[in-house]
């Protein structure tokens, strides 16, 4: 614990360049409807002096809705970001970012102009220093509030059209703990208790796995500034085949507690984190939304959950299943889709048959089942750092799909999907935008590429890596050590050889009177065969 902790210490550099932009949430832009901040390299809105971006009206898709959502104009949500701004900076090039002060992923450099490829890796492979900054560099995001964004409180209505803002300071990770309840919170519709379930802008539909890809690499990138780790990638959690959760231990993400099996064991940092945005319910009664202020701590209790609901965790042979269905998304483009890989990934399609509203949970839903805690919650899974994991192995798992079918563009859905899910349609509550048909390309395409889909001799040696690094770390001791062994020999062989030279020399014959015990014959060959094939 103590190198965690000093490890953390060392982190705090600068504040995160970072979900509202803080230069947003003011009640002058909130009026005017307008998020275009300037961009710090020359002062000018969206860096538009430099040529990286300028601010233009929002562009808003008007293909129909799917029918699972009846209302218009009662949530904030609807035709992001309209009801908060209606203008926002538009990058050009290889610029992005609410400023345009940031590159497109993939890209780095003052001018965005050097195309990298970052690797994400089974984080059993890391190496023991590379899991410490792992945990530290989590840790370290917790604790440092975001310089960037903010994260609204109150509706707009409440907010009285802007007038009087609602927003509050989170750290960095709770950033994205918030964003992941707001894009999955229910509708209010008005008043204690008066919600709408039947809607989800990230989820139970076509944009479930688009989302949360550019939510992972927003994530990624928060921690790379935070940390000043232009090399940071987030592992994954191959959970295939796995008879327990083999990440819970306080080396990664938390053993159970010896005192009581739903919370974290003390011996982990993340024991100590406190929950946001955690109890829907409540939210719900009052007919109010998440005020960000900190709550419970962290629960999980793998494998003593609703066996009714999960009956294991997922299995190779349901991962490969789900991979050979050859459509994206099916039917009504929800839960009750059939042979969809969409529903069947997402896990409420049956990962034998692929007929959905399955019974039982599959894939990435039974690993939220399976924690059995803060994880179980939709709206409130994010708070556990698992969920960077398991969502990063769901997103290898898109990625082997769009390889292996090479799906075109078209068969992402434009029209007629569950509110939020339709092609042209922002990503809530995403600033800057994207739309969803954006993230229905390849990883490679955005920079990034995973350990399992390189080839064979790649992924060997990527395995090993650990193992050579901790080599890596010992060698200087095994050279000092070997130096000294050869000393010592070295010191032993003039010690013989001088007192060899001091005894009176006599034929061979007579040395076994004087010496009450006969030298090794190091050099005498007759007697050396066969010790250096010894077996051990």
């Amino acid at each position: 614990m103590w190198l965690l902790t000093l490890a953390t210490l060392l982190l705090r550099v600068a504040p995160s360049h970072q979900q509202f932009p803080r230069l947003c949430a003011t009640a002058a832009a909130l009026r005017t409807k307008e998020c275009c901040p300037p961009w710090d390299g020359d002062g000018s809105p969206c860096g538009a002096s430099s040529g990286r971006g300028f601010c233009q009206d929002v562009e808003f898709t008007h293909q129909p809705d799917g029918p699972q959502y009846p209302f218009i104009g009662l949530d904030d949500r609807e035709k992001w970001p309209s009801v908060f701004y209606n203008r926002t900076c538009q990058c050009v090039g290889n610029f992005m970012g609410f400023s345009c002060a940031d590159c497109k992923y993939g890209y780095f450099g003052a001018k965005c102009s050097e195309r990298r490829e970052s690797l994400r890796r089974n984080i059993l492979h890391l190496s023991r220093s590379e899991r410490i900054r792992l945990v530290s560099y989590l840790n370290l995001a917790k604790q440092s509030v975001s310089s960037d964004y903010v994260v609204a409180t109150g509706t707009y209505e409440e907010m009285e059209n802007g007038s009087n803002p609602m927003f509050a300071e989170v750290s960095v990770y709770d950033v994205f703990v918030w964003m992941h309840y707001y894009v999955s919170r229910n509708a209010l519709l008005g008043g204690p208790g008066n919600v709408w379930t039947n809607v989800d802008f990230g989820h139970w539909a076509p944009a479930f796995l688009p989302w949360h890809r550019a939510y992972l690499l927003h994530w990624e990138r928060e921690i790379r500034k935070l940390t000043g780790d232009l090399t940071f990638s987030i592992p994954y959690w191959d959970w295939r085949d796995a008879q327990g959760c083999d990440v819970c231990t306080d080396e990664l993400m938390g053993a159970q507690s010896p005192q009581d099996p739903s919370f974290l064991s003390p011996g982990s940092v993340f024991s100590s984190w406190k929950t946001l945005c955690s109890t829907p319910e409540d939210y719900n009664n009052r007919g109010v939304l998440c005020d960000a202020r900190q709550e419970g701590p962290l629960r999980r209790n793998p494998g003593n959950h609703n066996r009714n609901l999960v009956e294991r965790l997922p299995t190779s042979a349901d991962v490969a299943f789900t991979l050979s269905l050859t459509e994206y998304d099916t039917g009504a483009m929800d839960r009750s889709s059939n042979m969809s890989f969409r529903n069947t990934v997402e896990g409420f399609g049956d990962p034998k048959t692929g007929l959905g509203n399955s019974s039982r949970l599959g894939m990435h839903a039974a690993i939220h089942v399976f924690l059995n805690g803060t994880m179980s919650s939709v709206q409130a899974s994010a708070n556990d750092p698992i969920f960077l994991l398991h969502h990063t192995f769901v997103d290898s798992i898109y990625e082997q799909w769009l390889r292996r079918h090479r799906p075109p563009p078209s068969q992402y859905p434009d029209s007629d999907a569950p509110i939020g899910h339709n092609g042209g349609y922002h990503m809530v509550p995403f600033l800057p935008l994207h739309r969803n048909r954006d993230y229905f390309i390849s990883s490679k395409d955005l920079g990034y590429e995973y350990s399992n889909l390189l080839d064979a001799n790649q992924r060997l040696v990527e395995s090993m890596h650990p193992y050579l690094e901790e080599l890596q770390d010992l060698w200087p001791w095994l050279l000092l050590t070997g130096v000294c062994g050869g000393v010592a020999s070295a010191a032993t062989a003039a010690a013989l050889l001088m007192a060899k030279r001091r005894l009176p020399r006599l034929p061979v014959g007579r040395w076994k009177g004087l010496l009450p015990e006969r030298l090794p014959l190091l050099w005498d060959r007759d007697e050396d065969k066969g010790n250096y094939q010894t077996a051990f």
